[in-house]
């Protein structure tokens, strides 16, 4: 696939998925869009990707959107995600929206915040199952200086990682916040300095990737993102069910083997 507007390469089992539009401090367009589903796809698909780390090119991870592309948005065209395909017929329908697909993906997805990440460039961390970010990062959620409202679902994902009352902060005041500040109210995981960033992620993806068994991380994942939909009797059930198929897997025989051998394992994701 000859991308346009990102970067896309596979090495380690590490999928790396970079925003390159560098001189626009990787602004989202509708390009951008397509070409980061794809190759969430193709991620996902592929038997040699065990970790996906999504990233921006340059200064930036995100901006925002491409201002002059906002400026000539049809308001008919934002609906167009209500009809999105969906990503994966076995996951809920709740993460089969535009951007809420990521939950869908059955590999852990590391966002990698190398700079600015605002407006739908945070819409999209959000997204993601981890946050390092540089520390020297600034998020703001930009929408409410800019007329809008909180799209694209963040009303809903933002309050359970940071609490309602940070949400409602963020979103009303639109202000910008330190990567400081957004390690202490949980919306990243770990800061960095810059030029620690890209080696203290991929050493925790190559940790994913070499020692964590793929079929727990998938299932795992999948139990986390439906949580909110499900009581605790229907969670502890679900549990159930998939620890009956998990102790009848390859993956459970070698994590064990492995323990006792004293060697690293060797999982094949079954």
């Amino acid at each position: 696939m000859n991308y346009q507007q990102i970067l896309y390469e596979v090495s380690d089992r590490i999928a790396t998925i970079t925003l390159n539009r560098p001189d626009r401090m990787n602004a989202w367009t509708a390009t951008m869009e397509r070409d980061v589903r794809h190759a969430m796809e193709a991620a996902s698909a592929d038997d040699n990707v065990r970790v996906i780390v999504l990233t921006g090119a340059g200064r930036a991870f995100c901006a925002g959107a491409d201002m002059e592309a906002l400026q000539a948005i049809d308001p008919s065209e934002i609906r167009r995600g209500e009809s999105t395909p969906p990503f994966d017929m076995n996951r809920r329908a709740d993460w089969q929206t535009r951007y809420a697909y990521y939950p869908a993906i059955p590999k852990p997805v590391i966002g990698m915040l190398n700079g600015a990440t605002a407006g739908i460039g945070l819409v999209h961390a959000l997204y993601c199952d981890l946050r390092f970010a540089a520390d020297n990062t600034v998020f703001t959620t930009s929408f409410a200086r800019r007329g809008l409202i909180a799209e694209h679902g963040i009303s809903w994902m933002l309050p359970r990682i940071v609490g309602h009352a940070n949400a409602l902060d963020l979103l009303m005041s639109a202000r910008r916040v330190s990567s400081e500040e957004a390690l202490r109210i949980g919306l990243v995981n770990r800061i960095y300095p810059p030029d620690q960033l890209r080696e203290q992620t991929y050493a925790y993806a190559r940790d994913l990737a070499d020692f964590v068994s793929p079929s727990a991380i998938s299932v795992i994942k999948r139990q986390l993102y439906e949580v909110p939909f499900q009581t605790l009797a229907e969670a502890t059930i679900d549990a159930n069910r998939e620890m009956q198929i998990a102790l009848k897997g390859s993956d459970f025989r070698e994590g064990v083997a492995s323990f006792v051998e004293k060697r690293p394992p060797r999982f094949t994701g079954r």
